[in-house]
């Protein structure tokens, strides 16, 4: 089985794309129903029908629903090839393969050290896709698309990473064009917060148009979703709130210094590494974030503290984009998400407080439901939505019945 660079299907075809859409969605479908909830005609519907089974994207399904559902139905193939993802972030990454519905068959998590630069990161990545397809009796000819989401802003028109705070040696680097010889495929590249808040809404909050998604790990960051879409902005920098500027606290000296090279940044009062650094300098013997939020889990008196401002300056912050954005709910995740008890009462408390009531009459602000996997599964959502709704569409050869998968924990 092997997936050609091109399409056998029209690019202009009404309906291909729409019918696709419908069957990814996990439906079996007869052409009677499909023809029902398109409002195509059932000789549009039989002709695009016979154009996915030939592209190998759809196959029939004799299974019977529990309405008694006859032979003559239909299924997208989703386990017709693969898609290989990476969630890479400062200290650690997520790697896994997925059906073509984005779900993850096989995952791994390493260690890693971003600043070790792309060659370094990459190649650990490469290495890994390459086990997990081996493992899975598969090879590089049945991978649809490949996924990596990164710690750092992203041009969505090349996939390239542009002046990244805690990437030392990425900028500009070719992301997608280092994966071009082992795979024949699209490759995407976002940054983790986008990843995350597409991966929550799809698969938690489906029905929320208006979401935003924080992540407050080594560093800060947000995505966000409007009118159900992950909003990127004009060159890929929406939503990176980690590096608005805070006025110094009371009781601050000095404004710290950010990775980016400015001065008061959210992020270098209220991000990972800032705790770690806040932490270090009361002479704290500790060399990792997970460390610093084991400590603070703990109740160490320092990091209380030092978790209670950042909670609230975090606050603060949401709430500006609350009132520019009016989210109906705020996903926060990330490392320091897993010390709940510490910053999430100051952050309600400060959105509460300098949000709009408009703006916060429903709003919901809660933890990450799909804990540490929400940037693989979003990235693989992410390359399912960009492989399968537009052309050239892939053509799947020797095409099988779809089985299931293992649903994300």
């Amino acid at each position: 089985m092997s997936a050609q660079p091109a399409s056998p299907l029209p690019e202009a075809t009404t309906g291909t794309l729409e019918i696709l859409d419908l069957l990814r969605s996990g439906k079996i479908l007869t052409k009677t129903e499909i023809a029902a909830q398109t409002g195509f005609s059932r000789s549009t519907v039989n002709q695009r029908i016979d154009s996915l089974l030939e592209a190998g994207l759809v196959v029939p399904s004799g299974a019977e629903s529990t309405k008694g559902r006859p032979a003559g139905s239909f299924a997208f193939n989703r386990t017709a090839g693969q898609f290989l993802v990476a969630d890479i972030g400062a200290t650690a990454m997520r790697i896994g393969l997925c059906d073509l519905t984005g779900a993850i068959l096989d995952e791994v998590e390493l260690k890693v050290d971003v600043t070790d630069g792309p060659d370094v990161v990459l190649g650990m990545v490469k290495t890994e896709f390459s086990s997990l397809l081996m493992q899975a009796g598969a090879g590089p000819a049945t991978v649809l698309g490949v996924g990596i989401s990164v710690p750092g802003p992203v041009d969505t028109d090349t996939g390239r990473v542009v002046h990244p705070p805690i990437m030392t040696g990425w900028d500009g680097y070719d992301i997608p064009g280092s994966f071009r010889n082992e795979y024949n495929c699209p490759v995407i590249v976002d940054k983790d917060a986008n990843a995350m808040a597409f991966g929550e809404q799809q698969t938690t909050y489906p029905h929320v148009e208006h979401l935003l998604m924080v992540k407050i790990g080594t560093g800060v960051g947000s995505g966000l979703i409007s009118d159900g879409r992950l909003h990127r902005g004009a060159d890929g920098a929406a939503g990176d709130i980690g590096h608005n500027y805070v006025p110094k606290p009371a009781g601050v000296e000095n404004e710290p210094e950010c990775r980016c090279g400015n001065t008061g940044c959210l992020e270098a009062y209220a991000g990972g590494w800032a705790l770690l650094r806040d932490l270090q300098a009361q002479g704290l013997e500790l060399a990792t974030v997970d460390e610093a939020v084991r400590l603070l889990r703990s109740g160490e008196r320092n990091a209380v503290r030092l978790a209670r401002t950042a909670s609230r300056l975090l606050g603060e912050a949401i709430a500006v984009t609350v009132n520019l954005f009016n989210p109906r709910v705020v996903v926060i995740g990330g490392q320091l998400a897993a010390a709940e008890e510490y910053y999430f009462a100051g952050i309600r408390e400060a959105v509460y407080r300098r949000s709009l009531p408009l703006a916060t009459r429903s709003i919901e602000i809660v933890g990450s439901t799909r804990g540490n996997q929400a940037g693989v599964i979003g990235i693989a959502l992410l390359v399912a939505q960009s492989v399968f709704t537009q052309y050239p569409l892939p053509h799947i050869e020797a095409a099988r019945e779809p089985a299931p998968a293992r649903q994300p924990a």
